[in-house]
């Protein structure tokens, strides 16, 4: 073999060497970063157009409220109790509402009731009286108005974060989300919601209140409509007094108005009509009346006696001349 040769077979073989250590060892590389790092690809950071923390999502949103009773200093929650709470010329007691400083959004409810005791645990099922809800933005303010049991009843004022309508009327389509009535320690309905409660009183004015929706349909009268019955058909069948003519008028224009319903009733005209003087038919005009029997009968006797003084007359002319 010449020197030639040798030398590039010595070239290929360190080459050869060379490739085998080289794969050796990015397969060693390869297996030991599958076994103890993280599975993933360059496609973080060149492919796609994804990025960390660039995907789509929605800002949660913090419902925060502050109150105020005069509208002047703002807190996180207000005595919400019989002497606080004093209805205005409205008749309406007034809370005022706003978003707290780090709140994006403030939802605040205000209800009030009767109760049947001057505790919670002694209130029993309270009977609604009234409710206001408000949604404030940040840098916005508004009221809740609401009116108050009377001094003295027992009652219970809630002050609670959400909008839901605690008043039993689960079927109620007024655009309120309804939820049912606190029943004191039976049956809390607000619980973790609730900001501030107050209950108290020294009567019971349930009473009253419970009693009055009955009684407001037995109002009417159901005697109403047969009283009207038989007034009307009498009203309508009675004629009018000034109708009848009196006995000393039976001049012919007063005819007439005796007979309204002559005219309309074939039948009735037919049969002789009664009228003041006693007459019927034509001889009302006239006067004739029931006597034109007897003067028939006048008639022919003063018929029958001039025939008879004729017949005499010509018997005695006969016997002169015999």
């Amino acid at each position: 073999m010449s020197k030639v040769s040798r030398v590039t077979a010595r070239r290929l073989l360190g080459t050869g060497a060379a490739s085998l250590v080289l794969c050796a060892a990015t397969v060693a590389s390869a297996s030991g970063a599958w076994a103890h790092g993280t599975p993933g690809g360059d496609g973080w950071k060149h492919g796609g157009g994804y990025r960390p923390g660039s995907g789509a999502g929605t800002v949660t949103e913090t419902d925060r409220c502050q109150f105020s009773l005069d509208g002047a200093g703002f807190s996180d929650s207000v005595r919400v109790d019989d002497q606080n709470l004093k209805p205005t010329d409205d008749g309406k007691a007034h809370i005022k509402v706003r978003a707290a400083g780090d709140a994006t959004t403030c939802t605040a409810s205000l209800a009030s009731y009767l109760a049947h005791g001057a505790s919670f645990a002694t209130s029993g099922e309270q009977v609604f009286v009234d409710f206001d809800t408000v949604t404030v933005k940040s840098g916005q303010t508004d009221s809740l108005d609401i009116a108050v049991p009377d001094a003295g009843c027992f009652a219970q004022i809630d002050l609670y974060r959400g909008a839901v309508k605690f008043d039993g009327e689960q079927d109620a389509k007024d655009g309120f989300h309804h939820g049912d009535l606190p029943k004191g320690p039976d049956r809390p309905v607000i619980k973790d919601k609730l900001i501030a409660a107050w209950n108290g009183g020294t009567k019971d004015c349930t009473t009253a209140e419970e009693s009055q929706p009955p009684t407001s349909p037995a109002s009417p009268s159901p005697s109403a409509p047969a009283s009207q019955e038989p007034s009307t058909p009498a009203a309508e069948s009675t004629p009018p007094a000034s109708s009848t003519p009196s006995a000393g008028t039976p001049s012919p224009s007063d005819a007439p108005s005796t007979t309204p319903q002559a005219s309309d009733s074939p039948k009735e005209s037919a049969a002789p009509a009664a009228t003041p003087n006693g007459g019927g038919g034509d001889l009302a005009e006239t006067g004739g009346g029931g006597n034109s029997g007897l003067l028939a009968a006048g008639a022919a006797v003063l018929v029958a006696g001039g025939a008879a003084f004729l017949v005499m007359s010509k018997r005695r002319r006969g016997a002169t001349r015999a």
